[in-house]
């Protein structure tokens, strides 16, 4: 018998996670941490749950958040290229490898400039309709390119801040890392991954695809053409990147203030959005 599946478990077999505990992160428009377990089980505190999936008597921990690669397009539509009085212009048909060529030209760290990607609320780890994104730490110094980078990195720990109760939820360390989605497809935020979650980061060969491929690994079990065990054995890796050690205490130190800013913002955004409501 052969069925469907949303995004998350047919990227999971995309991805080549098919085996207990092993992670993948999906980088697209939204993101998530996700990997397989043979347990059921909730953590409300920290809004993820294990949940049924594809391969039969396992579990899917899915820690979902709301917006991620999704910076990058709003940063293009309503930021750089507005359409408005200000500036009537297209944006490049290679925005996106553009803003990987900007972002490379700037130290980790971006010059101390923190982006918190929170534009439409979180739901991993934690559960906040309210809370709000922003760029932090700006100067008269601070560049567009830092803002970039910035951009990316925000993302990374906003994952980052999801791994620590997943692998509180599956009982120890989550890594290698298997990467899928578009964002997946930029050989710098795949780096900047590994340096942000000091983990091994493994980039999924075509990792755009990788939804699709899991569906057709689901067919292909189905027709008993492959086993699930056999998927990971099919997944072929564009690239490994390891952490810098030289960035650790760097992006520490950013990790810790990023989360400081959610503690002390969280009741300003809702202040604010809940009387716009």
């Amino acid at each position: 018998m052969v069925t469907g599946a949303f995004d998350v478990p047919a990227a999971a077999l995309g991805a080549g996670a098919v085996r207990d505990f092993e992670p993948h992160v999906y980088l697209g428009t939204s993101s998530w941490v996700a990997v397989h377990v043979p347990f059921k089980k909730t953590d409300v505190a920290s809004a993820m749950a294990s949940l049924p999936c594809a391969i039969p008597d396992k579990f899917l921990l899915m820690a979902a958040q709301e917006i991620a690669g999704g910076n990058l397009t709003f940063f293009r539509d309503n930021v750089l290229y507005s359409r408005d009085a200000l500036l009537d212009r297209e944006p490049p048909r290679d925005y996106f490898a553009a803003l990987n060529r900007v972002a490379e030209s700037v130290p980790p760290g971006s010059r101390g400039v923190l982006y918190t990607p929170w534009l439409y609320g979180e739901r991993a780890p934690v559960d906040d309709p309210w809370v709000r994104g922003g760029f932090h730490n700006l100067s008269l110094g601070t560049t567009r390119a830092d803002m970039v980078r910035a951009l990316m990195e925000g993302v990374a720990l906003n994952t980052r801040w999801v791994f620590e109760p997943a692998e509180k939820f599956a009982g120890r360390r989550l890594d290698p890392v298997n990467l899928v989605g578009g964002g997946a497809q930029s050989n710098l935020w795949c780096q900047v991954h590994a340096d942000v979650l000091n983990r091994t980061v493994r980039q999924v060969k075509d990792p755009v695809y990788a939804n699709a491929r899991g569906a057709a690994y689901m067919a292909a079990v189905g027709l008993g053409l492959v086993r699930f065990e056999d998927i990971s054995n099919l997944i072929q890796y564009q690239a490994t990147y390891t952490p810098d050690p030289d960035r650790r205490a760097l992006y520490d130190t950013l990790y810790r203030e990023y989360r400081n800013i959610y503690k002390v913002t969280h009741k300003i955004h809702e202040r604010l959005n809940r009387a716009r409501n």
